[in-house]
Formats: structure tokens, C-alpha cells, sequence
């Protein structure tokens, strides 16, 4: 069967080429005689693929030695609880910008550790734009953003100032999809499962001043001191996923890194969003300054017809385009591995579907 265009928000499409290399490998991993599958992570073997898939992050990013790189489990979610168990410390306060769900989630997670203030937010306008004021307090543990609203469709141009106070990052949508300046985050974490591989994996970025201070009741798994002791190896990590971040940071290199991948990213929203702005049935929600170069959200203004052009782009293989369900309409995610084929052949049945219900 021929593959489709996959534009499901995650677990998203992974380039073509990645999974041929890990299907050639999956049996046997070059001379090892063996799966990575069924490699021992504390095996040599396996270390130096480990070792590689960091040293390729760290190239990517262009990760500062300062900052500690970990491959943990339980994907972006489970860092909603990590980050304040591990920062809020004695302040026991911290700032959010509530720009969408994922936002609002971590938000309310946080919670439970201590006291949160929200110091932006787009909830009441249906998180169609980036706040441009913030009130951040300077005396917070830390403050907290999220820079690619996957449901919404926005994403922050900018990095807001929180000046001493380290900011936190969920990236899981839009991490190496343009170029960021790590420096300018104490913590960075992101899901694999949009642009860096299989569901399972969260890698997080942490300046290594902000190890240690997690309160005492942390689970030891939850404790990113204690993983960064051990390597990402207090207990049996992902293998299998690392194993695969590490063919999608091979391709990514291969491209020609961050920069090359970000000049086609935006190539790619413009065919899409060119279409919508001129569009007579369908049209964008989101306010034209923060749309995502990742997660491009789409309506036509009748529930009937947006469900209709679903199945019509369906049965001509572009499948997953259906919005979330607590916004409805239509979402074309673009991450990464999304040739710029695919946007071109959304375009085409989005034009002919126009052309028919004029």
C-alpha cells in the first residue's frame, strides 16, 4: 500500500528514510548480532548510540555545556508535574502564561506543589493569539511558557524576559523546527512525538545550577538530579525510542541542521496559509502574528461541511486532518518530516473541494 499523508498532530509522520533505516536495522544493528531492542542499556553497545544521539542534540540545538541533557519517560505530561517538584523550592511560587491547553494543563498541575499565578493569557479569546504583556514576578521559582500551541495553532515569535528568574520551555511541538537560543531558557523539554521520534520519549535541557533543589517528597524518577547522575538510567530508559531520536537527529543533520529545516518549514506554512488567506470557504483562526509554522488550525464555518472535507481528503490519502475535539474544524500539522509534497497536495484537494461546494 503506498503511504499516505499523514497530518496527525502526534504521533506524527516520521520521514520515509528514517523508518527504512531503522526497519534494515531492526533485526540486526550493524555487526552487534542483535535488535536494539534487546540490547542491554547499560551495554556498551548501547551506550555509544546513546552517547551519539546526545552529541547530535547538543549539535542541533547548539546546547551549551551547562546544561544537562536527559531522555526520560512518560512523555511532555509527566514534566507538568516534574518542573514545579523540581524548581519551586522554598519559594514555592511560580508564573505561567496561559496561551492554550497544554498551557493551562501544566498550569493547574502545578498546582498541587505550590502557588501559581497566571501572568498572561488568551484563554477568554479562545487562545487565538500570543500575549504581548506579561506580569511576571520577580521574586517566582521560575516562570513558564509553551512556546507551540498544538491545538490552537499559535506559537511565540519571541522569547519573553523574565530577567533573573530561569524560564521554562515545553517545546514539545516546535523544538527543532527553528533555531532557539538555549541560553535563554533554564529549562527546556519536549514529547518525541512531533519532531524528534516515537511516543514514550521526553527529552529535557536543564542549566545545571537548577539541579538539586527539588523538594523531598519528589519521586526518584521525577528528581532530574538524581537522572542526571545516573545518566538518564535510574532505571531502564526508552532504548529502543533514543535509539530512534537519534536516526531522526541523523536526517535532521543531513538536511543541513535547524537553520535549513526552518527555511523550509516556513516555505511549507505559506503555501498552506497563502491558500487560506485567499480562500472563500476555508480560513484560519488564528491572528495572523503567532500562527504556528507546526500546527495549522482551519475552518470553514459549518460543522457538516468541515467533516465532509475530512472524508473527501481522506479517500484521496490525506488522512488526520480532523481538528481536536474541543475546537473542532480542521488541523494540518506540518512538523518536520512533512514534505513540502504533502503541503502542496493539501492545498490541491482543498482548492478542488472549494471548487465543488462553491
Amino acid at each position: 500500500m503506498e503511504r499516505v499523508y499523514n497530518f496527525a498532530a502526534g504521533p506524527a509522520t516520521i520521514d520515509q528514510s528514517v523508518l527504512e533505516k531503522a526497519r534494515k536495522e531492526l533485526v540486526c544493528y550493524q555487526d552487534k548480532g542483535m535488535s536494539v531492542m534487546e540490547m542491554s542499556h547499560r551495554s556498551a553497545m548501547y551506550l555509544d548510540i546513546y552517547n551519539e544521539t546526545e552529541a547530535l542534540l547538543r549539535q542541533l540545538m547548539g546546547i551549551p555545556d551547562n546544561y544537562k541533557v536527559l531522555f526520560l519517560q512518560g512523555g511532555a505530561t509527566l514534566q507538568f508535574s516534574a518542573v514545579p517538584l523540581n524548581l519551586m523550592g522554598e519559594k514555592n511560587s511560580a508564573d505561567y502564561a496561559d496561551t492554550g491547553n497544554f498551557a493551562h494543563l501544566a498550569a493547574e498541575e502545578a498546582k498541587k506543589y505550590g502557588e501559581v499565578r497566571i501572568a498572561a493569557s488568551s484563554r477568554e479569546d479562545g487562545y487565538t493569539f500570543i500575549p504581548r504583556q506579561f506580569d511576571w514576578n520577580p521574586d517566582a521559582a521560575y516562570a513558564y511558557i509553551t512556546t507551540n500551541n498544538t491545538i490552537y495553532g499559535t506559537r511565540y515569535t519571541f522569547v519573553p524576559d523574565t530577567g533573573s528568574v530561569p524560564l521554562v520551555a515545553d517545546m514539545s511541538s516546535n523544538i527543532l523546527s527553528e533555531p532557539t537560543d538555549v541560553s535563554k531558557f533554564g529549562v527546556i523539554f519536549a514529547g518525541a512525538q512531533k519532531n524528534i521520534g516515537p511516543a514514550g520519549l521526553c527529552v529535557a535541557i536543564i542549566r545545571e545550577e537548577l539541579l538539586g533543589q527539588e523538594k523531598p517528597f519528589t519521586p526518584k524518577l521525577l528528581s532530574w538530579a538524581l537522572e542526571a547522575k545516573n545518566g538518564s538510567m535510574l532505571n531502564t530508559p526508552n532504548t529502543y525510542g533514543i535509539y530512534m531520536a537519534k536516526l531522526v537527529f541523523e536526517w535532521l543533520r543531513d538536511l543541513g541542521g535547524v537553520p535549513a529545516v526552518y527555511e523550509r518549514n516556513v516555505a511549507k506554512a505559506a503555501i498552506l496559509y497563502d491558500y487560506l488567506d485567499e480562500s472563500r470557504l476555508f480560513r484560519s483562526p488564528v491572528h495572523r502574528e503567532d500562527r504556528s509554522l507546526m500546527n495549522v488550525p482551519f475552518v470553514t464555518g459549518n460543522a457538516d461541511r468541515d467533516a465532509a472535507f475530512v472524508k473527501y481528503a481522506a479517500a484521496r490519502g490525506l488522512v488526520n486532518l480532523k481538528g481536536h475535539r474541543s475546537v473542532g474544524g480542521m488541523r494540518a500539522s506540518i512538523y518536520n518530516a512533512m514534505p513540502v509534497e504533502g503541503v502542496k497536495a493539501l492545498v490541491d484537494v482543498m482548492k478542488a473541494f472549494e471548487k465543488e461546494n462553491a
